[in-house]
């Protein structure tokens, strides 16, 4: 099955069967949000999908927000241009070796600046200003009965075909 745009995800809800939604999205090489590098939820995502796109494997869907949403916050959490890391994550190197540049061009944040970001964003969605996006996206993707469903991560994790649960 082929997906192209996110807005029409409603109409393919409708016609797909549970097993082809749990896939409708599913990347190869795109791991979780609330995957980590250096204690840093995030970041090593947006690395993925940096190397997804310049490799031509990421889906359109999520090409129109690179550099933005999440990717503009986790930059400007660690103060660094988000083309800059786009450079430097195809120039090649680790996660590891990624972040560690990036904490040297911008800021190193200390453990318990990384605790409150970690915090913040595996929330973002609940109970604060765009719980209501998160409202939106899980009707559109037809998932507006799923009460565990409570966070962006949550939700990106489920569209992705992974089980929120199994975080928690």
């Amino acid at each position: 099955m082929t997906w192209h745009l996110r807005r029409s995800k409603r109409e393919l809800v409708a016609q797909a069967s549970p097993a082809d939604i749990s896939v409708m999205m599913r990347v190869e090489n795109l791991r979780s949000p609330s995957a980590t590098v250096g204690g840093i939820v995030y970041f090593g995502r947006m690395l993925d999908k940096i190397r997804l796109h310049a490799a031509g494997k990421l889906p359109s869907e999520y090409q129109e927000n690179l550099g933005d949403g999440f990717d503009e916050v986790c930059c400007k959490f660690l103060w660094v241009e988000y083309p800059a890391v786009v450079k430097r994550t195809l120039a090649g190197g680790s996660d590891e070796e990624i972040l560690e540049w990036a904490m040297q061009e911008g800021r190193r944040p200390d453990e318990q600046e990384i605790k409150v970001w970690n915090g913040f964003m595996s929330k973002r969605g609940w109970r604060d200003e765009v719980s209501e996006r998160l409202l939106t996206r899980k009707r559109d993707g037809g998932w507006s009965d799923r009460e565990d469903i409570q966070t962006f991560f949550d939700f990106i994790d489920l569209d992705e075909g992974r089980d929120p649960a199994s975080r928690r």
